[in-house]
């Protein structure tokens, strides 16, 4: 069990990183990159202890633990230890005539004392990833586990002093109390999930956030791999007993194809759990038996058709992978993301269909697409918005190097993992150096003003546009246009066959 972090010693440790910010330790990269390797190795060193608290808290099969957070969340380090020198570099602007003798740069700066909450189902990796970004960046940091998973939490709290300098990153355990105390405090950057509890919290001390929440949809065309595109599909709704943000959340398909997706769905779903979920180990738990209870209250109230699974014990916090089809959009599994290896079908009469269906509902985290045709893909992806748009794939694009993880709207704010971690925690800071000799050209911005010197200064702003029409394209002119390019098309393919048969007649002249 974690042991909490007294409520009244949470301003005292706010106050000693911002100290330790302030000491300047984290300017230089050497100590970033040290730092980040220290990280590193506490993974490493400890990876044993980490998968126990995987299955102390979520149930978690080994395999599962080391995919898809341990591995990942060393990847990531090494990423920010490789690449932080190039992401801090000051950077120059593209070249201009008017500002570039004043020598514009972009400093990158950190934010100062940073505050991570970290969500339950993902309870090392989506503590690492924006910790890394953090460090990078040159903050200090609080982190602060979820009370729903205790043994992660209390093993974080011990292994950090002795791998990280306790002088700018802290580990809080906690509960309600311990996060509204931390909520009230003015930090650099806040990062969390529960978005609208911090955003709100945060408004008060107008601390910038990155936030996320979800509900992400599966656009399945008829005529896609159906035997590879429902392995990944079951895959990605049930790792992690289908606690993932980016979780398949519904599956919208064509009525009349949804009976051979069901077939296929079936098939897997057998090879999977061939003795049945309950009896598998390659399972994981929910996160308690209220979160058990929730979605229980779920599938009870659904209006669809169970096809595979449903089985549930809420003392062992166990919901079999379930797979509901002819849900409609009122359906109880549509009223709240699911968070659970819960699969409802809605069935739709065309893709446009299933388009508006996703339009009439909050941007998603992803939107996800089955389909091998480009042209299926593209209509999905240019008709909608959402945090991701990924094809005939789930969840690991997180995990992807140089991608961006993150929502739109109310799917969420701001991106983490790589660079755009650091991104995340970076203050971008413009900077001028202008030198005397420019008032000999900008002289004219000091009163007294005149007539000659308004002139003298929108001349320098040099506001002059295209012309109003210049890129309007009428029909008739786009016709002319494919007109003009046959023409020109049709006489160099005469020309070119004229000199083919001045060259092979040539030929024959000298046989």
């Amino acid at each position: 069990m974690a042991h909490y972090v007294p409520v009244d010693q949470i301003e005292i440790i706010h106050a000693a990183l911002d100290k330790g910010f302030r000491s300047g330790k984290t300017k230089s990269i050497a100590y970033r990159k040290q730092q980040l390797l220290n990280l590193g190795y506490l993974l490493k060193d400890n990876a044993e202890r980490l998968q126990e608290a995987f299955a102390a808290d979520l149930g978690r099969p080994h395999l599962e633990g080391a995919f898809l957070e341990v591995d990942g969340s060393i990847t990531e380090i090494k990423q920010s230890i490789n690449e932080v020198d190039k992401w801090a570099k000051t950077e120059r602007p593209p070249l201009s005539l008017t500002w570039t003798p004043m020598r514009p740069a972009i400093r990158k700066e950190p934010k100062g004392v940073c505050l991570i909450i970290v969500p339950f189902n993902y309870p090392l990796w989506l503590a690492m990833s924006p910790l890394a970004g953090a460090i990078a960046a040159g903050n200090a940091v609080v982190l602060k586990p979820s009370e729903l998973t205790p043994a992660m939490g209390a093993l974080l709290a011990e292994l950090f002093p002795k791998y990280m300098d306790p002088d700018l990153y802290h580990v809080v355990n906690g509960a309600i109390p311990e996060t509204t105390k931390l909520l009230e405090l003015p930090w650099g950057h806040s990062s969390a999930r529960v978005g609208k509890i911090v955003a709100t919290a945060a408004a008060k001390t107008l601390t910038p956030v990155s936030l996320e929440a979800r509900k992400s949809p599966v656009v399945i065309d008829s005529k896609c791999d159906l035997a590879v595109g429902v392995k990944r599909l079951l895959w990605g709704k049930v790792v992690n007993a289908g606690q993932t943000c980016v979780a398949p959340d519904y599956v919208l398909v064509e009525k009349s194809f949804q009976d051979t997706f069901i077939n296929a769905l079936t098939e897997v779903y057998h090879s999977f759990y061939p003795d049945g979920p309950a009896k598998s180990d390659s399972l994981s738990r929910l996160i308690s038996t209220g979160h058990t209870q929730r979605i229980k209250g779920l599938i009870d109230n659904t209006k669809g058709t169970i096809v595979l699974g449903g089985e549930v014990n809420v003392e062992k916090k166990f919901i079999a992978p379930t797979v509901v089809r002819d849900v409609s959009g009122e359906d109880s599994l549509m009223s709240q993301e699911i968070f659970g290896p819960v699969l409802p079908i809605v069935p739709v009469e065309s893709v446009d269909e299933a388009i508006a269906f996703i339009n009439s509902r909050d941007h998603p985290l992803v939107v996800y697409v089955m389909s091998q045709d480009s042209a299926f893909k593209s209509k999905v992806f240019d008709n909608t918005q959402s945090g991701g748009a990924i094809a005939n794939e789930y969840i690991i694009h997180c995990g992807a190097e140089n991608l961006p993880f993150g929502g739109i709207g109310p799917s969420g704010s701001g991106y983490h993992t790589g660079k755009y971690s650091f991104d995340m925690f970076t203050h971008l800071r413009a900077c001028l150096d202008s030198p005397s000799w420019i008032d000999k050209i900008l002289s004219p911005r000091y009163p007294p003003y005149s007539d000659k010197k308004l002139k003298a200064v929108q001349a320098l702003a040099n506001t002059k546009l295209p012309a109003r029409n210049a890129f309007v394209v009428s029909a008739g002119s786009k016709r002319w246009g494919r007109w003009l390019l046959f023409a020109f098309a049709l006489v160099a393919s005469s020309a070119l066959l004229t000199r083919k048969v001045r060259l092979g007649s040539g030929s024959l002249q000298l046989k």
